[in-house]
């Protein structure tokens, strides 16, 4: 059972410096973009981080700081990358919770700030983990009955989380055949933040995190002032300390 598509869908996996959100950059970058009528259309990058590699990262994917010396910036690549993937949905493997959030830090690092208002985000780990609970290794395998060659290079990995999308849509006929009617299976997180610092809850943003986890933003702003300035100086992304600066705004400085 083929994806029916109302809209292009990009497939993204990022090969990085590590694995924090708000201080690694991404080094590699691969989208898979899928047309309505399937045609598809692979974006490969290597990015320059500006940062030097841990080894224990390099150990993972193999990319090293020679290899990237010569490759743009991210925000050198930016315009080129918002561009392939403006209007489209988007997917990946664990891409909600880590590639998603970490390209919307670079883009935002770059002076850029997408529109996903209208964008759905589907992240095909959500669907394996509550089927089958394995790795994307595993999930190629098993859905795809191939070895995934060449793991942790970004494009290899996007193209193995297309396919192990549409072979999930073969397998499990309850996700039906739509983007929409696969979210409404896996269920679609009211994050606040793209790193799901904040989340809706009946329509009040909440603190997922932390000491205050489960209570009201507003309120523990307008309980602790000084709360927002210690998340405001700590390591958390540009995106978390926008959308906490605007609930900020709202609660506390209206008139």
């Amino acid at each position: 059972m083929a994806l029916q598509l109302a809209r292009p869908i990009v497939f993204i996996d990022l090969e990085t410096t590590g694995i924090n959100i708000a201080t690694d950059r991404v080094i590699e970058i691969a989208i898979v973009k899928i047309m309505p009528d399937r045609t598809k259309t692979v974006k490969h990058k290597l990015i320059n981080p500006q940062m030097s590699i841990p080894k224990s990262s390099t150990e993972i994917h193999g990319i090293t700081d020679e290899k990237v010396k010569d490759a743009p910036t991210f925000k050198e690549a930016a315009n080129e990358l918002k561009q392939f993937i403006d209007n489209a949905d988007l997917s990946g493997y664990n891409s909600n919770r880590f590639d998603i959030p970490l390209l919307m830090e670079e883009f935002l690092r770059s002076g850029i700030e997408l529109d996903m208002s209208n964008r759905r985000m589907l992240d095909v780990q959500t669907i394996f983990h509550m089927m089958e609970k394995r790795t994307l290794e595993a999930a190629y395998k098993f859905y795809c009955a191939k070895d995934l060659i060449d793991a942790h290079s970004a494009e290899a990995d996007a193209l193995a989380t297309w396919e192990v999308l549409e072979a999930q849509l073969e397998r499990y006929e309850n996700l039906g055949k739509t983007i929409d009617t696969v979210l409404q299976f896996t269920g679609e997180e009211k994050y606040v933040d793209f790193a799901r610092r904040f989340v809706l809850n009946n329509d009040v943003e909440i603190f997922n995190f932390g000491k205050h986890k489960g209570r009201s933003v507003a309120e523990v702003l307008k309980a602790e002032p000084q709360y927002y300035d210690w998340m405001m100086r700590g390591d958390f992304p540009l995106h978390t300390k926008q959308k906490l600066t605007e609930i900020f705004n709202r609660t506390l400085l209206k008139k």
